[in-house]
This record gives C-alpha cells, sequence and structure tokens, in this order.
C-alpha cells in the first residue's frame, strides 16, 4: 500500500463489508448518513466499491460522492483488499480504505425557473385533462380518456370558443369570469358529473408577455378514478379487458403519481438530497414514463385499429404545430445538447388534420430523432407543399436505416432496428395509421451513416376536403 502520509485519513472494513474503524471525516459522514461504527457502510457508493474490490481481489481508486445532510461530498478513495495478490475471492479479511481527497460544497440550488418547469412538467404528467386554450381563455382544443370527464369533453368539444370556466364550477369564487390567469392557476374546481375534486393549472404560453400566445390548461384530479358500477349488459365479444376503455384510467393515474413523486425527489423540491439517492429516483421516473408511454401506446393501437375510425379533419398550421413539438421536446434535447431547428417565426403552412394527431405524430418523430441522435447533433424540422399537399419533414443526424429496416420500420412492434433502449415499437405504426386516417401518409427516407428524414404528409388548408378523411 502507498505509505500513509500520502492519506489524509484511513478507515478498515471486514470480510461482511462492515466499516469497523475510520478516521475524520469519513467516520462523521458514516454518523451521518445513519451508519455505525462498527457497522454497515451507509454511503451507497462506497460500500458497492468495497464490496467489488473484495470479491475481486483488486485495489480499485474511485471518485466516491455522498451527502451529508448539509454538503456534498466528493472523495477520492484507494480500496485495498487486505489479501491483494491471492486472486479473485482472497480478500476475505476486508480492505483497508485511504482518502486522499475530501471535498465538501454546498448542494447546487436549482433555479426558479428550473424548479417551476419540473413542477409544470409534473403536473402534465398527473393531469386527466388537457385543453389549449387562446389568449382570452377560451376553448381551442380538449381531450381527455376520463370515464368521469366524458359529459364534460362533450360539452367543451360542442361549444368551442367559450371560456373555459363556463364548463366548471370554481370553489369559493363569486367573481365574474373569466378572471385574471395567475387568479386561476390552481384553483379547485368541482365538475358535472364527476364525483372527484379537481385542481387547475393554466400554464401560460408566449414571451416576454405570458398568456400572449395562449394557455394550456391542465385539470388534476385529487384521487385515481374507480369505477363502482360493473356494466351489465356487455355484448358477447366484448368480455375481455379492453386497454382504452377499461385499464388506462385504472393504470395511468397510479403511474402518474409514482413518476410524479419520484420527479419529484430527484429534482430536489423537497430538500436537498444526496446525488446517489437523485440518480435512483432518476431511474424509477424513466421506469414509470416508460410504462405510461406503453399504456398510451396500447391504447392508440386499439383506437386506430378499431373499425371506422376517422380522424377530425381541422384548419391547423404545421409550423404552429412544429414549434409546439419542439418546445414539448426542448429540455429532453436539451441533456443531449441537440440543437431542434424549427421553421423561422412567421412561417405559415396551413393544412387541414387534426391538430391533436398531428402533434402526436411529431412529438414521436421528434422523439425518436432525439433517442438516435448522437450528443451535439441537430435535428431539422420543415415544411413543404405541393399537388394539394402539405408535408411536416423531421431529419436527424443520427446512423440512418438500411433499405431493410426502411420497409420494416412502419411495421407493429418494430423498434428501428434496435433490440434495447426503445419504446414499445408501436409509436411509428400508429403514427402511420393515424396519417393515413387523415388522407394523409408517413414516409422515410435515409442513407446509413447519414441520418434520416421522416415526412408527414396531410392535405393541404387549400385542397382539403371532408373525402380526405373518409
Amino acid at each position: 500500500m502507498e505509505a500513509e502520509q500520502t492519506y489524509i485519513a484511513r478507515a478498515r472494513t471486514d470480510a461482511k463489508d462492515r466499516l469497523v474503524a475510520a478516521d475524520e471525516p469519513l467516520a462523521a459522514l458514516q454518523r451521518r448518513c445513519g451508519g455505525e461504527i462498527p457497522g454497515t457502510i451507509a454511503i451507497p457508493e462506497l460500500r458497492e466499491q468495497v464490496r467489488k474490490a473484495r470479491r475481486t481481489n483488486l485495489r480499485l481508486g474511485r471518485t466516491i460522492q455522498a451527502y451529508d445532510g448539509t454538503d456534498r461530498i466528493k472523495a477520492w478513495m484507494e480500496i485495498v483488499p487486505a489479501d491483494e495478490g491471492e486472486g479473485p475471492g482472497g480478500g476475505d479479511s476486508g480492505c483497508t480504505i485511504g482518502i486522499v481527497t475530501w471535498q465538501a460544497s454546498p448542494p447546487p440550488v436549482e433555479r426558479d425557473d428550473d424548479a417551476a418547469a419540473r413542477r409544470d412538467a409534473i403536473d402534465d404528467a398527473l393531469a386527466e385533462l388537457h385543453a389549449r386554450l387562446d389568449p382570452d381563455q377560451k376553448v381551442l382544443t380538449v381531450h381527455t380518456e376520463a370515464e368521469d370527464l366524458q359529459p364534460l369533453l362533450k360539452r367543451m368539444s360542442e361549444n368551442l370558443g367559450q371560456v373555459w370556466t363556463d364548463f366548471v364550477s370554481i370553489e369559493g369564487s363569486q367573481h365574474a369570469q373569466p378572471l385574471h390567469w395567475r387568479l386561476l392557476d390552481q384553483a379547485r374546481v368541482s365538475i358535472e358529473g364527476s364525483p372527484r375534486n379537481w385542481t387547475a393549472r393554466l400554464i401560460p404560453l408566449g414571451a416576454p408577455n405570458p398568456g400572449s400566445q395562449g394557455f394550456e390548461l391542465y385539470l388534476i384530479a385529487n384521487r385515481a378514478w374507480v369505477r363502482r358500477e360493473k356494466r351489465r349488459d356487455r355484448r358477447a365479444e366484448d368480455n375481455g379487458a379492453s386497454i382504452g376503455r377499461d385499464l388506462t384510467p385504472i393504470l395511468r393515474q397510479p403511474i402518474a403519481r409514482i413518476v410524479a413523486n419520484a420527479e419529484t425527489i430527484r429534482s430536489r423540491l423537497a430538500g436537498p438530497l444526496g446525488d446517489e439517492y437523485s440518480d435512483y429516483a432518476r431511474d424509477i421516473v424513466n421506469a414509470g414514463q416508460h410504462l405510461l408511454s406503453l399504456v398510451d401506446d396500447l391504447t392508440d393501437l386499439e383506437v386506430v385499429e378499431a373499425d371506422g375510425f376517422r380522424a377530425a379533419p381541422d384548419e391547423i398550421d404545421l409550423a404552429d404545430v412544429a414549434q409546439r413539438a419542439a418546445g414539448i421536446l426542448a429540455v429532453r434535447a436539451q441533456e443531449k445538447s441537440i440543437d431542434i431547428a424549427v421553421p423561422p417565426a412567421g412561417a405559415s403552412q396551413p393544412a387541414t388534420a387534426e391538430f391533436r394527431r398531428v402533434l402526436q405524430v411529431l412529438l414521436n418523430l421528434v422523439g425518436n430523432a432525439i433517442r438516435y441522435s448522437p450528443e451535439g447533433s441537430t435535428i431539422t424540422i420543415s415544411l413543404s407543399q405541393s399537388n394539394g399537399r402539405a408535408s411536416v419533414a423531421v431529419s436527424d443526424e443520427g446512423p440512418g436505416l438500411d433499405a431493410q429496416s426502411q420497409r420494416m420500420v412502419f411495421d407493429k412492434f418494430e423498434r428501428l432496428g434496435r433490440s434495447g433502449g426503445g419504446g414499445s415499437g408501436l409509436g411509428l405504426y400508429i403514427s402511420k395509421r393515424l396519417a393515413q386516417a387523415m388522407g394523409g401518409d408517413l414516409s422515410v427516407e435515409s442513407t446509413p451513416g447519414h441520418g434520416a428524414t421522416f415526412t408527414l404528409t396531410v392535405p393541404s388548408g387549400e385542397a382539403a376536403t371532408q373525402r380526405d378523411f373518409a
């Protein structure tokens, strides 16, 4: 082992990976993390490295990070099995630990705007109704799959252009509506036909004046929906559970709550937390989001494969939808240092298609591009129009697809030829079915090693008719 004077502190473990002796400051860190001396090592990262060194009988040098309740600790430690040199499994007498460097620093403080963005993302995951409002808080689009909100969905859909507060009762409010959005954000509301209590979130759009481009409305329930009555008269062919109708409301709410709580822990909104525990919470968030995506994909699969499925034609602007998709996925792209190039401000591409479905397709295309693109690359969203068709293309700088993969990429359960790290393999299949239901198509062009371009084509605003959606 190195000369003793090269270490600022030393410690010793036994064959059961218990800390049996330790100098300061490691002894204090052990106690602050809830451990004792002698006792099991309370610092997870150090415990794992000690176990690895003992089992492999190899000397390890590692940076160990921990949180002691006040400061974030970062230390370089050398871990040496007591029986080093006897081969694998020889370290049955424990290890010695030498601390070379020790740094203590306050945990990073998240900026207020970052914290607010994370809270908005949590509420987005929990919300059971999403609506888009104009700057006067009038309903433009609305979507929900909650069973007890179907009467509300019907009323709102039949009265687009009406202020959203006309459809709900606001707890304790006697003022004329609509109030300023800041007074309505996080207001408690009740909804006719729903036994649950709800909280409204208003997310302003537009800068520098919040709300100048409208609002996103989220309705968040105080509890999950549980159907209390069984349908008595089911048709014979409807005996099995239906993902969309029966399981989605039951599964989505508890999974979303798991994701929201784990995200709160991960982002340290509830207080300081050690880096290793934040990483554990991040894994929970990722797993929960994967489950939510799978539930959503299975629900959409049931919808698009249903007999008589049709999309609802809307007059939309593909440039606007593209900018929204890029905005929604901007944080995910930034995590990989990926730039998303969108149509310039003022660009316009009128089309006739269902706004919600076009946004769904673009979110899938841009999400895939982020997943398979290298760090530091650029994803480009471009617009075009030809022969009565309006198109929006998503191009990435990823590994691309060979000819066989291009033929298979829209097949059900095909995951871009990847065996791991992808989604359910339903996203592109569903997206193509949605495009066809809107009278359009979804295609791909790619050269291996030079990225891929997925193009959504729908009827243009000037040329589309109801027949395009038949």
